[in-house]
């Protein structure tokens, strides 16, 4: 009867780790977008209600992993104020014959800034099809939370980078699998 209860405890303990593993990814990613660990940016539904004279430059970046897209921000870099609401665009083409399906990914460095770098409207972690040379500009509406001037460890920020990485969607690489394409169009 012992034997039974510990083998019963051990595939108890066996089923709820395997249940973690399956559960740490989208765990891992909504402690990120919480507390902005990692340089993930938190997002807002409204602005600020005070502009701080301090001003912050940002620059963009963009990048492509595994799609045949040219892929790039329209301004290289904007100076803002904290508090102040911007719009940026990024543009992307879809280079190859075929619709592509991609996913956007974000991060901001330096990390400590990642919860104070707020964005009210953005084209990531939302699949989305392109077509056969097909050109879209893509925004992203921000803002640098006026918080940042009450952390001291902040005092010394004074630019911050907004990363993008657009990458194929798991279905489109499902498909390309089967038609033997995979990888071969970058």
């Amino acid at each position: 009867m012992r034997k039974s209860w510990i083998a019963g405890g051990f595939a108890t303990i066996a089923v709820g780790m395997l249940g973690l593993a399956f559960a740490s990814k989208p765990l891992y990613d909504t402690f990120c977008r919480v507390t902005g660990f990692g340089g993930t940016t938190r997002e807002a539904t409204e602005r600020p209600d005070k502009v701080l004279d301090r001003e912050i430059n940002v620059r963009f970046d963009a990048n492509v992993t595994d799609v045949p897209f040219q892929f790039r921000p329209v301004e290289r870099m904007v100076t803002t104020k904290v508090g102040e609401s911007n719009l940026v665009l990024y543009e992307l083409t879809n280079t190859s014959d075929k619709p592509v399906k991609a996913i956007a990914s974000y991060n901001v460095a330096p990390f400590k800034t990642g919860p104070y770098f707020t964005k009210l409207e953005c084209f990531c972690f939302t699949e989305q099809e392109f077509a056969p040379g097909e050109t879209v500009k893509l925004p992203v509406i921000f803002f640098v939370n006026p918080l940042i001037d009450e952390e001291r460890q902040l005092d010394d920020v004074q630019t911050i980078t907004l990363s993008y990485t657009f990458y194929r969607a798991k279905d489109d690489k499902q498909e390309l699998a089967s038609f033997g394409d995979l990888g071969s169009e970058h």
